[in-house]
This record gives structure tokens, sequence and C-alpha cells, in this order.
């Protein structure tokens, strides 16, 4: 061969490699790989709002431009029905300060969504996720350590991971630690969501350190150390690249003192790097058109015939006046003081004086249990105090009731005043984190709105606006079915949110 065709191949095949290289890298900058790591996801354990955003929000994601995956411990309270489909990967020991763990990883595709799950029975077996303060500083830690541990085995390399509460605090610091030792790591960047600024994660930061094995660097008042306390969340927050919210309203409170659970400075120093994104429901498990858990099926269309069959089937189930004319007033919730139950307490006998009737649903403060079941005793027929949690029940609630009550002290976003929007039930709500930016207050002059709204944390503010709501449910009808419609026409379902998402994650 003589020396210019060699020339001209050797050039040929060299740009043709370049081409390759080109082709290549183009195709991995087109394509996001996202890991969520979290310590619950539906439909496998759920004791929150936490594990709906985690198990929802991946499949709503845009599979030719990002491939989320996620990632939980295996506890053994998952149900055996997901359990034994779990595949087996892998297994390997890692070193927790002077300790050396067994670390398994099982993997499984649910939903179109790849889900891995991190096996260690000392940390994760029991009849709940969650237990012992001083025990879930030592779990976490290990599953923070071992989330980022199995990344080179299992053959992702995610560009964005998206760590969720105090749980996964860790991860970044983590992160920040491994870059030192090992260049997979370098370059991956992570999100910090907060769902509930009120957990923390927070201990003694001589045993945290002894737990973790990190060096004495992180344990500072400017990293992982607050008020002597070595904290999880705070650590997360100072080490993520990006820190999100689940409500725009809720990014904004936690920059003050009455909201920012002592991390108020901390929030206001990270704002720039500080979004709310709104969460979403799954609007296939919440569609009063073809719910299975509910009497009569309905749609914006037939709402004004068809609702009104399910409160009177609720009535005769809860043995109440069967009266299908009276306002119907549902609550679902956890029985705490965070969800404003101090302030229904103090004027409940006054409420049960009008027209209206109250059902609960729900468990928590023995004092709040307490207290409705008082009522009902009282007011029999009127007030039903169902003391437990049921699925099918809450989705027959939202599906009856004219109006739903949540008068929340604070709310980081709430779920149940967008399930209660999707079923036409009207939300009556204090001005607070997503309560506020989901639910817009009916103006009577302009014929707008989807709810009720009042705004300071007073018990009869509250009980004007539920007599506000109940003056437009009897006296102006048509006012009312026009809330009902423009609620049931209002869009809070994850494709909403996952978009915003998908534009945090492209800006990193």
């Amino acid at each position: 061969m003589d020396k210019k065709k060699y020339e001209a191949l050797c050039f040929r095949a060299k740009a043709g490699d370049i081409l390759l290289k080109i082709t290549r890298s183009e195709m991995e900058i087109g394509m996001k790989n996202v890991l969520f790591i979290a310590s619950e996801a539906v439909p496998f354990i759920k004791t929150g709002g936490l594990a709906d955003v985690v198990g929802a929000l991946p499949k709503y994601f845009n599979k030719d431009e990002f491939d989320v995956r996620v990632m939980i411990p295996k506890y053994t309270c998952i149900p055996w029905e997901y359990r034994e489909k779990m595949v087996y990967k892998t297994h390997f020991y890692i070193d927790l300060a002077w300790r050396t763990q067994y670390v398994g990883v099982f993997e499984m595709e649910y939903q179109g969504v790849t889900f891995y799950f991190i096996d260690n029975e000392y940390y994760f077996s029991g009849y709940q996720p969650y237990g012992d303060i001083r025990f879930d500083i030592e779990k976490f830690a290990f599953f923070s350590k071992a989330a980022l541990s199995i990344l080179p085995v299992i053959d992702f390399r995610p560009d964005v991971i998206h760590c969720h509460d105090w749980q996964t605090g860790l991860v970044p610091i983590y992160l920040d630690n491994f870059r030192y030792g090992n260049e997979f790591y370098r370059g991956i960047k992570t999100v910090m969501t907060i769902h509930n600024l009120k957990f923390q994660g927070t201990w003694d930061p001589k045993r945290v350190r002894d737990i973790t094995g990190l060096p004495q660097y992180y344990f500072a008042p400017d990293k992982l150390e607050a008020y002597k306390d070595a904290n999880y969340l705070k650590g997360g927050i100072v080490y993520a690249d990006r820190v999100t919210t689940v409500s725009n309203s809720y990014a904004e409170e936690i920059k003050t003192p009455f909201y920012g659970e002592k991390l108020d400075g901390l929030m206001n120093a990270r704002a720039n790097c500080l979004s709310g994104i709104v969460n979403g429901i799954d609007y296939e498990d919440y569609n009063p058109l073809t719910d299975n858990k509910i009497e009569r099926n309905y749609d914006v269309s037939n709402f004004r015939k068809e609702k009104i069959k399910n409160k009177i089937a609720l009535q005769k189930e809860l043995g109440l006046e069967e009266n299908q004319k009276t306002m119907m007033i549902g609550v679902v919730s956890r029985l705490t003081d965070q969800k404003g139950f101090d302030l229904v307490a103090y004027v409940m006998d006054e409420l049960c004086q009008d027209a209206v009737q109250i059902v609960v649903l729900g468990t928590g403060e023995e004092q709040y249990e307490n207290m409705f079941r008082h009522f009902a005793w009282k007011y029999p027929g009127k007030v039903s105090a169902n003391i437990y949690y049921s699925e099918a029940m809450s989705h027959k609630i939202y599906a009856s009731c004219d109006a739903f009550l949540m008068p929340s002290l604070f709310e980081p976003c709430g779920l149940s005043q967008l399930m209660s929007l999707r079923y036409g039930t009207v939300p009556i709500v204090r001005e607070t984190g997503g309560l506020k930016d989901t639910v817009e207050p009916y103006n009577e002059y302009e014929k707008t709105g989807t709810g009720f709204s009042f705004m300071n944390y007073n018990a009869h503010e509250m009980l004007a606006t539920v007599r506000y709501a109940e003056q437009i449910y009897y006296d102006k009808k048509r006012d009312w079915n026009k809330i009902v419609e423009r609620a049931m026409n209002k869009d809070f379902s994850w494709k909403n949110s996952a978009k915003q998402y998908e534009e945090l994650y492209e800006g990193m």
C-alpha cells in the first residue's frame, strides 16, 4: 500500500473514532440519570406523604430524557407480595466507623420504574420503619453510606442524587467525603428536599461521629452541628447543590423564626439555591369517575346528581341522620397540634349548633382522639368519630362530603386538600404553606376561587370561615356548585411537578 493511501485510511479511521466519541458524548449528555434515595415509597412502605412523592413522582418523568430510579431500605415489614418479587443482585461489606456491616442489594421493576432495596436485617427488621430515634440515627447513617457504596456495582451512575428528609441528610456529606478517595463520585450533584422541617434527626455529636466514622472536620457549626447537636438534615442542606421544599409558600415561610425550626438562618443563607415545588397526587388512584372504593362514580359533568348518592350511603354506613341536604364536613388527618385541632376543639360545641354533620377519620394524639369521641357521643347523628385509618374510608369521605376542613398551624404541602379538590369537596383551609398555594379563596364578587380560607391561627376566625361556607352552600347553591366545578377542573397531578423537577435537574 502506498504512503498516501495509508495516510488517508488513518485519517478516516481517526475521524470515525472522533465522530464515534462525539456521538457517544452527545447521547450521554442527552440522557440524565437521577437516583431518588429515601426512607419510604409507595406501594412498599408508607407512613406519610413522603412515600407518595417518592413512589409516584418517578413515573411521570420524560423517559426519553430522564432515567429516574429509586432506592429505599428492604424493611422486613414490606408486604410479602412485593418482597417475593425482589431479585437479588449482589452483596458486600462496608465499614461503618469500627463496625463491618453486610449490604445486600435487591432490585425490582414496578410500573416502569427500577427500585433498589438495601438489605440488612439488623437495621431493617421490625414491624415499622421507624422506632427509637437513638437506633434510627445509626440505621440511616448505615443506609446513607450503603446507598452510595452500591453505586459502582449496580451499573448505574447518577448525574443527580435526590435526597428526601433527614433520613438521607448524610448522603451529600458522605458524597463529599467519598470524592477524595474515588473518582467515580466526582461530579455527582445532589438535591435535598425538605418534606417537613420539624423532623431533623439530631443526636449527640460524639455518638454520631462514632456511628458514622466521619472526620471531625464535618462536626462544626457551619456543617453538621446545630446548637451543640449533630443534625442530619442540616448537614444535608449545607452540602446539597440545591435545596427544595414541597411548596413555594413553605420555602418562604421556613426563612422566618416561626416556621424555621431554628434553621431559619441557614435557610436564608441558602436562599439562592432554595425553591418550592408543590407535590401532586396520583390522578389514576384518586379519580371519582373510576374509583371502586366509592358508592357512585361521577365527574365534573354529573356531580350535581351523582355525588349526593355517596353522601346518603355514608350517612347510612356511619349512623348519621340521613338527609341529603345537610352540609357534611370531612376531616381526614393525623390528629395532632400541627393540623390545627386545638382550634377545632375550642369551637366544636358552637359548630355543632349549626346545620352541619362532621365526619372524622384518623389517629394521633390521645387528647384529640378522645375529643372527637366525646362529641360523637354528645351529638349522635351529627358527629362521626372514626379513630382509625382506612384507605377505603378516606376515599368515601372525599367523595361524600360537601366541604373538607384543614386548619393547619403549618403545612409544608398537604395532600388531603388536593384529594378533596379532585373529588369536588370544597376545602376550608388556613393560609399557610401548600394550602395557600393550592386553594384559591372564594371571591363572591368576581365569582372565582376553589375553596375558603382564613389567615390568622384563631379558632373564631376559622369558625367564621366555616359559617361563611355554610351560607354559600345553603343560600347560593349555584355559586357553590361553580366552586365545586372549578375545584374539579384544577390539575394537581404529578405531571406538573415532574416538569418542574426536570427543569431543576437540567439547570444543575
